[in-house]
């Protein structure tokens, strides 16, 4: 069994980051349940493209959503509507947990906070994700990955120097809060089985975004340090630590312990750097930056990448610098089955996603698809009680 096997998660989610928050649950065991609305085809994500499937249920052909939600269920429900809402209270009365992730003034309105579901479980965990929580100045303002990015600073803290401000390549912030949110809601099943009592937890975008700014925060808020940007991706205080030219590209080198120097020294047959003054120590190579890399560069422009990645293999710190190709098509990722495929419905070829990063010291069960929009609608009701003539009347209504 995995660990949260037999644990309940409503999951009013939709785009990418609760999904991805959600994903990891159900990797670990969880059922979540997607409340989707019946009204405005689901998630939003079904529609998200540039790319689909050939021969699957166009509700589930987006690529965009396949990566979000498999092992996932799915149920359509009006929260709007008066029966929607105490559809979602009998639901919630054998849940362990709901998340949403709304714009902060929304949850209270559709009926998605511990005090309105208290009654129903008391022990309901019931955390909420939004773009900058559900108080303040900003509570109704929608909000989105690269927003936050822009305003914590990371835009100022990427890319080169003399370029203009940049994101990062990938939605990271989304990502991030939707790991918080996870480690949120599993802290606070353990405190509701240990008290008998659920609660709210919330995480925001813009919190963790500024959060993650960590020790470049703490030099500014007690040395009054700004932090800018290095050449070459490299690390604000350490060197060696970035991007080498090599014979036919870049090798990344990064070492962070005085040690990994000195092994650098030897494996590049230049052991007298290890006495240069300009070198000795951390704070003399990061002063010394450009000497350094100049040095560097004339070494590793005289073999090609494959080959000083052989030479400091397990001894120095080293990584190629691939495009998303190269690295989903690493010997090395194929080699331990970090890429599965996951069956869909129909004739479909299955598709090809990652495996969870979390291990459990068990095999993985087999994984399920994303499911069709309010595929398991019907499934979830008689489970509650509903009859088929009382499931009828709901379809007709649109309140399923």
């Amino acid at each position: 069994m995995l660990p949260l096997s037999g644990v309940r998660v409503i999951a009013v989610e939709q785009y990418g980051a609760a999904p991805f928050g959600t994903l990891q649950l159900a990797s670990l065991g969880a059922e979540v349940i997607k409340v989707e609305s019946p009204r405005e085809a689901g998630d939003v994500s079904r529609a998200v493209g540039p790319h689909f499937m050939q021969h699957a249920d166009p509700s589930v052909a987006s690529l965009f959503f396949q990566g979000f939600n498999h092992n996932k269920k799915s149920i359509t429900l009006d929260l709007r509507q008066s029966q929607g809402q105490q559809i979602l209270q009998r639901l919630a009365a054998g849940a362990d947990a709901l998340v949403s992730n709304l714009r902060g003034d929304v949850p209270a309105r559709l009926g998605l906070t511990y005090a309105q579901l208290e009654a129903s479980n008391p022990k309901l965990v019931c955390a909420h994700l939004t773009a900058y929580g559900r108080n303040g100045a900003r509570a109704a303002w929608p909000g989105y990955d690269y927003l936050m990015q822009a305003e914590a600073g990371y835009f100022d803290l990427t890319g080169e120097p003399d370029g203009p401000p940049t994101r990062f390549g990938l939605s990271v912030v989304d990502f991030m809060t939707g790991l918080a949110l996870a480690l949120g809601v599993a802290a606070a099943l353990v405190g509701a089985r240990q008290t008998g009592r659920g609660r709210d937890v919330d995480v925001s975008l813009f919190d963790v975004a500024l959060y993650n700014l960590n020790y470049v925060a703490t030099w500014f808020l007690n040395a009054g340090a700004g932090s800018s940007r290095a050449p070459r991706s490299a690390h604000l205080s350490l060197a060696p630590c970035q991007l080498y030219k090599t014979a036919d590209g870049f090798i990344y080198i990064m070492c962070n312990k005085e040690k990994f120097w000195l092994e650098l020294c030897n494996e590049l047959a230049h052991p007298e750097w290890k006495q240069d003054i300009r070198f000795s120590s951390y704070s003399a190579r990061l002063q010394h930056r450009a000497e350094l890399s100049a040095v560097l560069d004339r070494v590793f422009e005289t073999a090609d990448t494959a080959t000083w990645l052989e030479r400091f293999a397990g001894k120095v710190p080293c990584a190629p610098v691939y495009d998303v190709m190269q690295a989903l098509s690493n010997p090395f990722v194929a080699a331990s089955e970090r890429i599965m495929e996951v069956p869909v419905a129909g004739d479909a070829a299955p598709v090809r996603v990652l495996r969870p990063p979390i291990h459990c010291g068990e095999p993985q069960p087999q994984p399920a698809a994303a499911p069709a929009l309010g595929e398991h609608t019907e499934e979830i009701l008689h489970s509650l009680g509903y009859d088929a003539a009382t499931i009828r009347e709901l379809r007709r209504q649109v309140v399923i």
